[in-house]
């Protein structure tokens, strides 16, 4: 694996159980709500990611890398509506939202890339 990918899932990883610890703390009655919801998003991230970079056919790959950046977009939704909600704390969302960032333009650039080469 070459060190972007490497790197990549490495941050996608610090994001996953950076994303459990935050939802540690949020409210009983979101533990079927928001919390499980969130939770799922973010693990798709880089479930979806792996899924894909294992597959050995560039479009399944793509599919893959697309699914994964629709998760990391649903999560980024998540996270603000939790920090409207007072479920996280402005700390926590500016770190979980960094790293989405980082990961966001990671994986666009890799789709872009991919959209050119077919």
């Amino acid at each position: 694996m070459t060190r972007f990918h490497e790197d990549l899932k490495f941050k996608m990883d610090e994001f996953v159980h950076f994303v459990y610890d935050c939802t540690r703390k949020f409210p009983r009655e979101e533990l079927y709500g928001v919390t499980s919801q969130l939770r799922r998003a973010a693990l798709s991230v880089i479930l979806n990611y792996i899924e894909g970079y294992a597959r050995g056919r560039d479009k399944v790959h793509k599919n893959f890398l697309e699914i994964s950046y629709g998760s990391l977009k649903e999560s980024k939704y998540l996270l603000e509506f939790s920090l409207v909600e007072r479920y996280l704390q402005q700390p926590d969302y500016e770190k979980a939202m960094k790293l989405s960032e980082e990961i966001g333009a990671m994986l666009w650039g890799m789709l872009r890339n991919m959209k050119h080469e077919t």
